[in-house]
């Protein structure tokens, strides 16, 4: 039964990984896999990581099972962290949410309770979202539209187009937001357009759908959860995916956490029992070590206070490369087309290249972005700013 599969194309992502691991250049540039990286281009274990790793291993009793929920402290840590502790439905115990496997696990958890609510869910997602969003999302069975964006032609955000869909949205639709540092495009929502969104979900009564996955490394903890914070105040239902893959270095540990607010606390814990009744189904139990740490870092304010200067780090890096490239590149183009980079938040950003450009650039000059030209700032460094700079020069 099983040979009647066919072998599928692998994903552009991998595949880039793959293409520059094989390149025998001892010069390449690795600008396509999504993690972040230091100047050393390591992927580092925070301080704060180690510090917790090393008491929950101390402390560790036992190897049994987590609930399907998952660890209670983990979930009130984020919750506090995300919304802040005096947030009207933190303290009306209106928020209900489980672990999940990573972001990823958070989005499909989610997925799942919209398609219990109402088994034709349509969801709007902006175009461009993540690569994985439109598979993840709809191998779930959610019917997915998209609302536009990013104009990669002129690198800027089409906020007048977005809202003239999300104006049409009402009860019963989805929209699906990125919290902060949006991927793939960098370009986010300022505060007036979140205001203007936001006035507009409390009006048309959609439920919002945010993908938060990258908490601190925008503008700064607090100011990247904004939008949430006030999303949580004025609309009568909202979902979170929530991703400690990349603000706490976890990626390989798979630590998330899927979050509804609702209108009452009675709401927020059917909400919870719906999430861990499909998380049960999904994969039964979650992994306990990743939210150990988590949970361990924001209980104790020596080490949140670490790992808050650790994010601020990264956060302060990312925004210095892309002023950095930014600078390179105009040097080096003798124009201002690359300009929009240095204004973008996060890890990701566009450079506009046709796929023949995007192989070039890979061919002649060993830089690796996937093919839609999406790099990942933090490839970037002081040694080798200027090889990229040169490389994109020439090829454009």
């Amino acid at each position: 039964m099983l040979e009647r599969l066919e072998s599928l194309p692998a994903d552009p992502i991998l595949g880039t990984i793959v293409a520059c691991r094989n390149d025998p250049n001892p010069d390449k540039v690795d600008l396509g896999v999504g993690q972040y990286k230091d100047a050393r281009g390591t992927t580092p274990v925070f301080a704060a990581v180690r510090a917790a790793e090393e008491r929950v291993l101390a402390d560790q009793a036992t190897k049994g099972y987590v609930p399907p929920p998952g660890d209670p402290d983990f979930l009130s840590g984020i919750v506090v962290t995300l919304l802040g502790p005096d947030h009207p439905a933190v303290v009306d115990n209106r928020v209900g949410a489980v672990q999940t496997t990573g972001g990823s696990g958070a989005l499909r958890v989610l997925a799942g309770m919209l398609l219990r609510a109402l088994d034709d869910a349509p969801l709007w997602a902006p175009n461009p979202t993540w690569g994985n969003h439109i598979p993840l999302l709809g191998a779930a069975g959610l019917a997915i539209s998209q609302y536009p964006y990013y104009d990669q032609s002129t690198h800027s955000l089409e906020f007048d187009a977005m809202m003239e869909v999300v104006r049409q949205r009402g009860p019963g639709d989805v929209v699906l937001v990125h919290g902060c540092c949006h991927n793939p495009c960098g370009a986010d929502l300022s505060p007036t357009q979140w205001d203007e969104f936001i006035e507009v979900a409390a009006e048309r009564r959609f439920t919002p759908f945010v993908d938060f996955a990258y908490h601190g490394l925008g503008e700064g903890l607090d100011a990247d959860a904004r939008g949430i914070r006030l999303l949580a105040e004025r609309v009568p239902e909202l979902i979170v995916a929530y991703s400690a893959s990349k603000n706490f270095g976890l990626y390989r540990e798979r630590t998330g956490l899927a979050m509804a607010v609702a209108r009452t606390a009675e709401v927020a814990a059917t909400q919870t029992s719906q999430m861990a009744n499909i998380a049960r189904e999904l994969y039964s139990m979650p992994p306990a070590h990743g939210a150990s740490i988590v949970a361990t870092i924001l209980g104790d304010p020596d080490l949140t206070t670490s790992w808050e200067e650790e994010v601020a780090t990264m956060r302060t890096r990312l925004n210095g490369l892309r002023a950095l490239l930014s600078a390179r590149l105009r040097e080096t183009t003798g124009g201002t087309e690359f300009d929009y980079v240095e204004h973008e938040r996060g890890m990701f950003s566009f450079l506009g290249l046709t796929p023949d450009q995007v192989t070039a650039l890979q061919r002649d000059h060993s830089v690796y972005t996937i093919p839609s030209s999406r790099m990942n700032v933090a490839g970037v460094t002081e040694d080798n700013v200027d090889l990229v700079a040169r490389a994109v020069a020439r090829v454009v």
